[in-house]
């Protein structure tokens, strides 16, 4: 679904990011990666009143924008981040993953036949519709012009 990343040993680990540069970074707004705070997605530390992420919350952040552009649903993301600390090889969560994947790509097959029937259906009514036209004695082209 949305590979791990492992965070890398040594100083570039204690580098620490603002809300700010994550959403620059991963261009999202403050607002949601606070959303993602308050849905238990990313932990933060605070210092006084701002929030301090860490490498591990910025690795997470890589997650969930992924997870997202692949269309999975915040709950699916938030259960395949959790089984990351049950497991030091992460089988689970890559069957996790696996599963989740699989759904997915079915489910957008499903949507690209549909697509595909669509699109099939409305160019057969645009023929019929240019047959009548023509039988009609307009252009199509002026037709489309009246409509834009």
């Amino acid at each position: 679904m949305l590979g791990m990343i492992d965070p890398p040993d040594g100083p570039s680990q204690a580098r620490t990011f603002s809300i700010s540069e994550l959403a620059e970074e991963f261009q999202v707004t403050p607002r949601t990666i606070r959303f993602y705070e308050d849905q238990g997605l990313l932990a933060p530390t605070r210092d006084g009143l701002n929030r301090i992420y860490s490498h591990r919350d910025r690795a997470r952040l890589t997650l969930i924008c992924r997870g997202k552009r692949l269309g999975f649903s915040l709950a699916e993301i938030k259960d395949f981040l959790n089984l990351y600390d049950t497991d030091d090889r992460q089988i689970e969560q890559m069957r996790y993953a696996l599963c989740r994947g699989r759904e997915r790509i079915k489910s957008l097959e499903t949507q690209f036949e549909d697509v595909k029937q669509t699109l099939h259906e409305l160019r057969a009514l645009e023929s019929q519709i240019l047959d009548h036209l023509r039988a009609a004695g307009i252009e199509a082209a002026k037709t489309s012009k009246q409509n834009k």
